[in-house]
């Protein structure tokens, strides 16, 4: 019983043969063709290598999906990720019929609008609103139904000067405005969307979010969403799966698969050691000898509960002496690189250049970041008329924030989702009745 599952996908693979149209020879086909009709296994599936371009293998077949599993319920919002060639196009492709699997099967219920590139659908010659109607009427929508959104998708797409012209003439963004204004208007019970929608300009792709926001959360309908843009898929998606080689290597929260994809092979730490190593970090003013995040026990941490408190604690060294301020600094940063903010002492609190080993600590409060993954950059710069950087280790430490189940603010059991944010601070309010 699929209830209220829309997609399940079960057992997914694909398999291509390199440098040639459709399975090669004519005897390939017929030894396929006497497998399948006697149940058996596709010879060719055995010799069948891991689609990794960036190494040349022994054979022409190559596994372009292998065993994708997940269901989709009613609202869900998926996000995909995965490098160039991990399968995401091809994947989307079999969900919407146009490419069959090799293996596994696929069960859908609801109709499917697709934008897997510019002017999926569109026929170039028919203008803008025959195009609309055109696209309606492949939805299973009535030509009624079609007239009666057609003024809000002229209006969202923003096309309403060229609805007459042919649509060969539309430039690369016209023609994604207009496409995504007909799939996101003419109600879909399903809606996949591939990167078509960096084509776009920026308040075009603020439009779009909002409006798949929109239609997930006030009507329910499902949407895969692909983006190498880790902050849309952050912000759109609840969940998200990430694709490597034709696998499925993750599938979780949107922004636990961020952090997994932007830091696959990174060692997750809250200590830097420099102590023992000869070429330490910094010059002849200044090095860097250790760097640490701790708890307010003193217990180094690289995971942290959103309402503990913790340090981050910087050794250095002042090499000679001289009138600048030694300033240590720490830079912090959200999972996608961008800064959130930079923290130092004041000049008037620090010690001129005098040499000598120096232990610096700033205290983050407890209830400040949200739950989330974050990077903390730790710099020594010394000041006076300019800036003087001696070292600055951009992304040196990282840390994880995690909720705090047993507290009754915790994101998930008052907010029913996550609240968005970097920081999540506990503000003074005050709250009267005046009626």
């Amino acid at each position: 019983m699929m209830g209220d599952i829309l997609i399940k996908v079960e057992n997914i693979s694909k398999l291509y043969r390199l440098g040639e149209v459709g399975t090669g020879t004519i005897s390939h086909d017929l030894n396929r063709w006497w497998a399948k009709i006697r149940g058996k296994e596709d010879p060719f599936a055995r010799i069948g290598e891991v689609n990794d371009r960036s190494i040349k293998g022994e054979s022409d077949y190559v596994w372009a999906l292998q065993d994708i599993n997940f269901e989709l319920r009613r609202g869900d919002v998926l996000g995909m990720i995965g490098k160039n060639g991990a399968g995401k196009s091809t994947l989307l492709k079999i969900l919407s019929k146009i490419t069959q699997p090799t293996t596994g099967e696929i069960k859908i219920k609801g109709r499917i609008a697709s934008l897997l590139e510019v002017g999926t659908g569109f026929h170039p010659e028919l203008s803008g609103r025959e195009n609309i109607y055109l696209n309606g009427a492949i939805l299973g929508m009535t030509k009624m139904g079609i007239k009666k959104r057609f003024d809000e998708i002229v209006d969202f797409a923003g096309v309403e000067r060229y609805v007459d012209t042919p649509v060969k003439r539309y430039s690369s963004g016209m023609y994604v405005r207009l496409a995504f204004a007909v799939a996101a208007f003419l109600e879909p019970e399903i809606l996949i969307i591939d990167e078509v929608l960096a084509v776009g300009d920026a308040e075009f792709q603020k439009k779009c979010l909002g409006k798949m926001k929109d239609v997930s959360d006030r009507d329910g309908r499902t949407i895969i969403f692909v983006s190498h843009s880790m902050p849309m898929i952050a912000s759109l998606c609840r969940r998200a799966i990430i694709l490597k080689n034709g696998r499925m290597i993750f599938d979780g929260t949107a922004s636990a698969a961020v952090h997994h994809y932007q830091n696959a092979g990174k060692e997750n730490t809250g200590f830097l050691n420099f102590i023992d190593d000869s070429r330490k970090p910094g010059d002849y003013l200044g090095e860097l000898l250790q760097a640490w995040v701790e708890d307010m026990n003193g217990k180094m941490k690289s995971e942290l509960l959103i309402n503990e408190g913790f340090k981050v604690v910087i050794r250095y060294i002042v090499k000679d002496k001289t009138p600048l301020a030694p300033l240590p600094n720490f830079h912090f940063f959200d999972q996608f690189g961008q800064y959130i903010f930079v923290s130092s002492p004041l000049p008037d609190k620090i010690t001129l250049g005098i040499p000598g080993e120096y232990l610096a600590e700033c205290l983050i409060p407890a209830n400040f970041f949200n739950v989330g993954y974050f990077s903390i950059g730790v710099a020594l710069t010394f000041h006076h008329s300019g800036i003087h950087v001696s070292f600055y280790e951009q992304h040196g430490l990282n840390i994880t924030i995690t909720e705090d189940m047993d507290n009754s603010f915790a994101r998930t059991s008052n907010h029913g989702g996550e609240i968005p944010g970097v920081v999540r601070p506990f503000l003074n309010w005050n709250t009267i009745k005046t009626k």
